[in-house]
């Protein structure tokens, strides 16, 4: 019976399991993102965040306990350096899985994983634009409540957009009349041309 044993050995001895474990993590650090499959990704994820959160402080201690899992020189200093500045804040969650759908060979779930500070379009869709018109709700108790400063304010925006509504629409009468003049001409030269015609 397996009962209670959760662990996923990825259909690897444990050696293996292991070293392709570090050499994953290594790619991450080194690439911030990589693509691989759904149940790697996820003992990937256990794999690396101890680490990276491990390497938020800089001590040689820490530095070694690293290296015994990664490996790799490069690895650790890109982590230790860069990385470490960027999640500084982060209390965990480093890594981001998005999947990408099957493999053609053999249908396997594909994902993508990545460090979660190093993907700028999500960054920048996740701060909010703040709104420039604010949403009020009519009510006698609300204008009995409203000063008199916003009373003007509102007046004075409304003014405005009158005033813009109304150039708007000056503009577009202009642009309609000059466009009938230019077309009356082209066509009293084709009326001409067509009385020219019928007198032959």
């Amino acid at each position: 019976m397996r009962h209670g044993k959760k662990f996923n050995h990825l259909g690897r001895t444990a050696s293996h399991r292991k070293a392709m474990l570090s050499n994953m993590a290594s790619s991450l650090i080194q690439h911030k993102r990589i693509s691989t499959t759904v149940a790697k990704a996820k003992a990937l994820r256990k794999y690396v965040e101890p680490l990276i959160t491990k390497a938020k402080t800089d001590s040689t201690h820490s530095r070694r306990v690293v290296f015994s899992y990664l490996q790799d020189k490069e690895s650790i200093s890109t982590l230790f350096g860069e990385i470490a500045e960027k999640v500084a804040n982060r209390p965990g969650g480093y890594t981001r899985i998005i999947k990408t759908g099957n493999r053609l060979g053999d249908n396997a779930d594909m994902c993508i994983i990545e460090l979660v500070d190093y993907n700028e379009l999500l960054l920048t869709e996740a701060a909010p634009a703040k709104k420039s018109t604010r949403r009020r709700r009519g009510g006698k108790k609300k204008a009995a409540e409203s000063t008199p400063e916003a009373v003007v304010e509102d007046a004075v925006v409304e003014e405005t957009v009158e005033a813009v509504a109304e150039e708007v629409t000056e503009e577009v009468a202009e642009e309609a009349a000059e466009e009938t003049t230019e077309e009356a001409p082209e066509a009293d030269a084709a009326s001409d041309e067509e009385e020219k015609k019928d007198g032959e």
